[in-house]
């Protein structure tokens, strides 16, 4: 893998465009994260043909009974997911679940914590810092806080220890990379920024770029503490 600190999110349903996209913004991307939309636009297989690309995080929104979890995860891993993401608000039950069945599948599972839309604050952020909490205590690999909103980031930061944090809402929906990174994200998820520009490589590497200056100079902040 390159040190990107870039999620490509692919909200797109042209399925020979999404590909050629992968294609050409994979060198400047950590993974590719999919949802719905592609999967019911060019059915379950277009995970396996993103994996040869890209490592690729399937953005289900995981929110199921602990059985019904853990199927919808064994099946993506199948397909070549590399990552799963999981709601938290179904209980401890249902994500101690989804972590046992992506860890045992060599998935590693993340969980929202407050989503970056507006109507993410009338019901996840509620909520958000128990979902962290619940998190790290059943082993989750990471979590997913907003970029719209850095300074929750940064209290999602303070709580999940050493789980990485995956911070969607970058570009078309206001969040700022470089806020988001110095708040404690891992990684920033770009969807439109990308795969709507006239090129995406270039989108991708200007913001790899960017991104990646700002993280590595985090980095060395936080070392000389």
């Amino acid at each position: 893998m390159n040190n990107s600190r870039v999620i490509l999110a692919l909200d797109v349903t042209d399925c020979g465009r999404a590909l050629e996209i992968v294609s050409q913004a994979s060198p400047y991307i950590a993974f590719v994260k999919i949802g719905w939309p592609i999967v019911l636009a060019c059915g379950p297989e277009i995970i396996t043909e993103i994996s040869k690309m890209a490592h690729v995080i399937c953005d289900f929104k995981v929110a199921d009974i602990p059985n019904t979890a853990r199927i919808i995860i064994e099946e993506a891993a199948k397909r070549g997911a590399g990552g799963i993401i999981v709601h938290g608000f179904t209980g401890s039950d249902s994500l101690e679940a989804s972590v046992s069945a992506g860890h045992a599948s060599g998935v590693r599972v993340f969980v929202v914590s407050e989503m970056s839309h507006p109507g993410g604050k009338e019901f996840t952020a509620i909520h958000a810092e128990e979902i962290v909490k619940m998190a790290v205590k059943h082993g989750a690999d990471g979590i997913i806080a907003p970029a719209t909103r850095p300074e929750r980031l940064a209290e999602m930061r303070s709580l999940a220890g050493n789980l990485l944090i995956l911070s969607p809402g970058v570009g078309a929906q206001g969040g700022s990379a470089g806020d988001s990174i110095r708040a404690g994200a891992d990684y920033i998820i770009v969807g439109r920024g990308i795969y709507l520009a006239e090129n995406p490589a270039e989108a991708a590497k200007k913001y790899f770029e960017d991104s990646l200056a700002v993280y590595s100079a985090a980095q060395r902040a936080d070392k000389n503490l």
